[in-house]
């Protein structure tokens, strides 16, 4: 049994994480040497290009059986086919990164009104807590 689960394969979904698609995921579509990859998302717009494996993260989402260089059409219908896009928003990783990008991009004001829910959801928990324990006690 091996201790990795995400190996460098062809068809590994990967995380961009520099540049300006940083954020949004790929496919490898060739693996070049032991530093690079050439990498391919035409359902989440990242043109065909050359990534270092610093520059990327590896999932768990994989596609099986994909050919080394692939076209394009070929890809997108690959992709399309396995749900790789849905199986990605459904994990916990993609949900904890589009909440943080909310969260970035908040108003002032929009923080002011999470602030006041979040003191709303405190209030309420303690009070229900509070009479658990008096419950509890009696």
């Amino acid at each position: 049994m091996t201790a990795f689960k995400r190996f460098v394969e062809v068809g590994r979904v990967v995380l961009l994480s520099n540049g300006r698609k940083a954020g949004r995921i790929a496919v490898i579509v060739d693996i070049v040497d032991h530093h690079r990859v050439i990498v391919e998302g035409p359902t989440t717009g990242v043109h065909r290009h050359v990534a270092s494996l610093s520059q990327v993260t590896l999932t768990d989402i994989s596609i099986k059986d994909l050919p080394r260089t692939i076209g394009t059409a070929a890809l997108k219908k690959a992709i399309v086919k396995s749900g790789v896009v849905e199986s990605w928003k459904k994990t916990s990783w993609a949900k904890k990164l589009e909440v943080r990008r909310i969260r970035a991009n908040l108003t002032d004001y929009d923080r002011f009104k999470v602030m006041r829910l979040k003191k709303q959801k405190r209030f309420i928990v303690d009070r229900q807590l509070a009479a658990v324990r008096k419950t509890q006690s009696a």
